[in-house]
């Protein structure tokens, strides 16, 4: 079987609410969408971050998977090996998307779900984070506003089942912890956790961290910038530090492990390149004693599959993911499935999802129109 054509495709879709972090606030979401085709008819599909640059570097990339079979992952990694260095994530991200296309029409290929190939399924479904953002109590203001993200975690909760809450933080570190304490004390037992994305100072980090080991937290998620800053948080703050800021490449693992800078880290697909790296990122964490857990950048229902099956395939992973896929108001798959916090993992052939073109070329056209929300 070879690989006879590939399609890309760049699409908006626009989010239930807008989403606020640290450095951005978004109103929707550009994604890289492709199909592989065969000689065989079989197809692959794969989805990424981000929208023009990184369509670009996969539109280039695509005549080395021509004339190849979707099974020969090794020698189009290989081939691919200096595209991370010449452009970081988005060629990580680039070569991801016809990474997953691949394992897709293997799958479809074998009659095999993308779990059964990664070596079988450990769990069935998979749960998720509830994410909160200021951006959710728009009204509240000064002292009100804890208060007010407490309700509205405890409305989110209620509403989607979820058994995980993550505060995305902001520069304003004394408001965060002040949040995190509302919201503890109205969901005592929910697993919380925060990520500011590296806004806040080492000063800041360790004296929030200090305050915040009382609540218990799963963890605290980049709160400052790089290995040698978390180091310095570490060794200060008993709370389990999480990254997918300092540690996203395989040569920083190392140099983080020196510095015993981190206690979990954020795999994502997208971002490490492909399906068999962040297997390897789980095989690392496990013999390192880190715990894992995956990033999410946005993924659609094309990309949450994929991610869904490795979740599935992996012990490592067993807290819930981080995944906006609940927070978009639309998909170009039929849409996956949210019930008591958890996505349940497809069982079909390769990802498990069929894409419905007509609205692929739809929220295609939306990208031609207004351009690129995101990346």
């Amino acid at each position: 079987m070879k690989i006879t054509d590939v399609d890309v495709w760049v699409v908006n879709l626009p989010l239930v609410n807008p989403f606020t972090s640290s450095f951005e606030t978004k109103t929707g979401e550009t994604r890289t969408v492709v199909r592989i085709r065969t000689d065989e008819a079989v197809e692959g599909w794969g989805e990424t971050m981000w929208g023009a640059p990184v369509a670009a570097i996969v539109r280039s990339m695509a005549p080395d998977l021509i004339g190849t079979s979707p099974f020969a992952l090794e020698s189009f990694h290989r081939k691919q090996h200096m595209v991370p260095f010449f452009y970081g994530y988005l060629g990580y991200a680039a070569i991801a998307a016809l990474d997953v296309a691949c394992w897709d029409a293997m799958g479809k290929a074998t009659d095999q779900s993308v779990t059964d190939l990664l070596g079988g399924a450990v769990r069935d479904e998979v749960p998720i984070t509830a994410l909160i953002t200021r951006a959710d109590a728009p009204g509240a203001r000064g002292p009100g506003l804890p208060e007010a993200m407490a309700e509205h975690a405890v409305r989110v909760v209620a509403e989607g089942g979820f058994e995980a809450v993550k505060l995305k933080g902001t520069k304003d570190c004394a408001g965060d912890v002040a949040i995190l304490r509302a919201v503890r004390e109205a969901l005592p037992e929910v697993n919380l956790r925060v990520d500011p994305n590296a806004a806040w100072s080492v000063p800041d980090s360790i004296r929030a961290g200090i305050a915040l080991e009382e609540l218990d937290l799963e963890y605290l998620e980049d709160p400052c910038v790089g290995i040698e800053g978390m180091s310095q948080v570490k060794a200060k703050v008993r709370i389990p530090l999480c990254t997918n800021m300092c540690v996203v490449r395989f040569e920083e693992f190392a140099p983080a492990m020196r510095l015993n800078a981190v206690d979990v880290i954020h795999g994502d697909v997208y971002k490490w390149g492909g399906i068999a790296a962040t297997k390897a990122l789980a095989a690392h964490c496990e013999t390192f004693g880190l715990g894992m857990n995956l990033h999410s950048g946005g993924e659609l229902g094309i990309a949450t599959a994929a991610h869904l099956g490795v979740v599935s395939s992996t012990p490592v992973l067993s807290r819930a993911i981080d995944s906006m896929y609940y927070l978009h108001a639309d998909d170009i798959i039929e849409p996956l499935h949210l019930e008591n916090g958890r996505l349940r993992v497809p069982t079909g052939p390769g990802l498990g999802v069929s894409v419905d073109e007509e609205k692929l070329r739809h929220y295609a056209a939306a990208n031609e129109r207004e351009g690129d929300l995101t990346g």
